[in-house]
């Protein structure tokens, strides 16, 4: 029988700043769903990255002072290192600016050019250099970007465009035809509506910034940055190498809701005029807010996953945003909630039984699967679940499917309640070995369904119990058998103290009371009898200013003369080593080995004023 395959992608990220929660909820999500087909069977390819030419880019580039790969190179590993941290079982993750993708786009418009789906035209309209997007007038919200709510830019210019207009009979005839290729409903519907409209050719070209893949036809352009970013599924799928036909098309594309319109029009229709099959299904997920608001790079609004992982592990964090989240639906993130669920549900239930069962085997048992008959109402119990979960994935219904699997953590230990195996050693030991057979062969169930949810913990348990998951089939039987040995148990979730509450509010007109001036470093030396500690002669347009700086483990006293820093200018002096300190420096970092001096991006002349 042919292997099946299954082909899954996320939206490749864009990277001019750090990944925030959105992005790990995504990645997440498609690590669910690739380990859970993994364990089916299917020979998975799951693909994710990022996506790295276009304005922004270069404008963002230019800000920090770096050449674009410069830029790209850093943040790309801080994407890369996100999904590491979180277990995420990617087989591909591809950058837009390797040599295998760009000679995959220039092979494609090439095709395109020779079907006479490219011409010459003029383009005018907004542009909005966050999402990348050209938008009409009509789609303008108050003379901003849909999305993104900051002002467009009006781009009036010559170029080259693709004939998608052509393709939007047969995209809403497979729309409609196919109302699984779109999903939820509701993102189905949307695009339904959009498309009542008349569909405008698409321009695919850019003018006055270099950062880009260049047009093969004429290479004072680049191409548009969203035709080179879809195109990173045919790269990683292997177009056009014979692994392509084994992997194409894609069996789920899962992307966010700002960017459907791409993926279902722009995307489908390119597919279209390249005569290649459209993908299966495009799930959209929701956001991930936070006090009600979308998580932004663009608003500042960010929260960071590798804190919360790391403050509270991995799997905490991939519980929380499973269970919380109806999958398609927008769902909200508080560290209250998260550390609420820990407690409840990882370390009350799970947990729990999974430390019960084990140490009282350990204890009393030897160590090993003791004797036992199988209870044919648990197992059918486990099994009943374990099919539940397989049909709520197949049908992407994560959070449910996850819910279930918790539902049979409870049911364990409530059996392991009822049955009393601490009282039935006294006189009744081979029933006290029954319940622990049983218990013991339900946390192997559990060590596979959670595999997908919480890779971390599945192995930890596992590897107590001292069995290696093969396969989806594992947790629908009771094969522990007895006499089989166990590690000695080890505690799967711990509880993390509450972060220190954060002081009261600041008034603003306590800030303004701050004198924060840029000012230049003209001498700087150590400080006998201190490794941490550096003078710091400032310069400000009144004269100088002597500073005690405790970043001497950060900085070496030669690399800090010349620098632009940011001096509070108006602190209280203060004798620090017998030295006065005519102010303070800001720099960012918890350790005194990695402090980050705050700096401008660009010059600025000593005695501004930091607003």
């Amino acid at each position: 029988m042919t292997e099946p395959k299954f082909f899954i992608t996320t939206a490749i990220d864009y990277p001019t700043s750090s990944p925030h929660l959105g992005h790990a909820y995504e990645k997440i999500c498609a690590d669910v769903i690739a380990r859970f087909w993994r364990l089916k069977g299917a020979r998975v390819h799951f693909s994710t990255g990022t996506d790295e030419h276009g304005l922004k880019i270069q404008r963002t580039a230019e800000r920090m002072g770096k050449t674009p790969q410069q830029l790209v190179d850093e943040m790309s590993s801080q994407f890369r290192r996100m999904c590491e941290e979180l277990g995420i079982s990617y087989d591909d993750f591809i950058r837009t600016t390797e040599e295998r993708h760009l000679a995959v786009v220039r092979e494609l418009v090439g095709k395109l050019e020779e079907k006479g789906e490219i011409y010459r035209g003029r383009y005018e309209g907004f542009y909005c250099t966050e999402c990348e997007t050209y938008y009409s007038k009509e789609e303008l919200v108050e003379g901003n970007c849909p999305v993104h709510g900051v002002r467009t830019e009006w781009v009036s210019e010559e170029g080259f465009f693709f004939r998608m207009s052509k393709y939007q009979e047969r995209i809403l005839e497979h729309l409609k035809r196919h109302p699984e290729f779109l999903q939820p409903e509701s993102r189905r519907n949307e695009i339904l509506r959009r498309l009542e409209a008349p569909l405008r050719d698409l321009c695919i070209s850019r003018s006055g910034f270099s950062w880009g893949i260049p047009l093969p036809m004429e290479e004072r352009y680049v191409l548009y940055v969203w035709v080179d970013a879809l195109m990173n599924y045919l790269t990683t799928a292997g177009y056009p190498g014979p692994e392509f036909s084994r992997r194409w098309p894609p069996d789920l594309h899962l992307i966010g809701k700002d960017i459907s319109w791409h993926h279902s029009v722009i995307w489908t229709s390119l597919l279209m005029a390249l005569d290649l099959p459209l993908p299966r299904r495009i799930f959209v997920h929701g956001f991930i807010t936070y006090r009600g608001e979308k998580l932004s790079k663009s608003k500042g609004i960010t929260l960071d996953p590798l804190y919360f992982s790391r403050t509270y592990s991995p799997d905490a964090l991939r519980y929380f945003l499973l269970r919380e989240v109806s999958f398609g639906q927008d769902g909200s993130f508080s560290e209250e909630g998260l550390r609420t669920r820990l407690k409840e549900e990882l370390i009350g239930t799970l947990g729990n039984l999974v430390h019960r069962v084990l140490t009282f085997t350990w204890n009393h048992f030897g160590g090993r699967v003791p004797e036992g008959a199988v209870d044919p109402q648990l197992e059918g119990e486990v099994a009943s679940c374990a099919r539940e979960v397989e049909k709520l994935l197949e049908e992407f219904r994560l959070h449910q499917a996850l819910e279930r699997v918790m539902m049979l953590a409870k049911a364990g230990n409530e059996y392991f309640q009822s049955k009393k195996p601490w009282e039935a050693l006294k006189g009744r030991r081979e029933e006290a070995a029954g319940c622990l057979f049983n218990c013991l062969n339900l946390v192997k169930a559990l060590s596979v369904l959670l595999q997908p949810f919480l890779p971390f913990t599945s192995g930890k348990i596992a590897g107590m119990l001292k069995v290696e998951i093969r396969g989806w089939e594992q947790a629908k039987s009771f094969d522990l058998r007895p006499g089989h040995p166990i590690e000695k148990p080890q505690v799967l979730f711990r509880m993390v103290e509450p972060p220190v509450s954060p002081p009261p509010p600041l008034r603003a007109e306590d800030f303004e009371r701050v004198d924060l001036r840029v000012a230049e470093v003209v001498e700087a030396e150590r400080v006998p009898g201190s490794e941490k500690m550096l003078r710091l002669k400032l310069r400000l347009p009144e004269g100088m200013r002597t500073v005690m700086a405790g970043i001497g483990r950060s900085y070496t006293p030669e690399e800090l003369v010349g620098r632009r820093v940011v001096l509070v200018a108006n602190l209280e002096k203060k004798k620090i080593l017998g030295v006065e300190s005519e102010g303070m420096i800001l720099a960012a970092g918890e350790r005194e080995e990695g402090l980050s001096l705050i700096v401008p991006d660009r010059p600025v002349e000593p005695g501004t004023r930091v607003r």
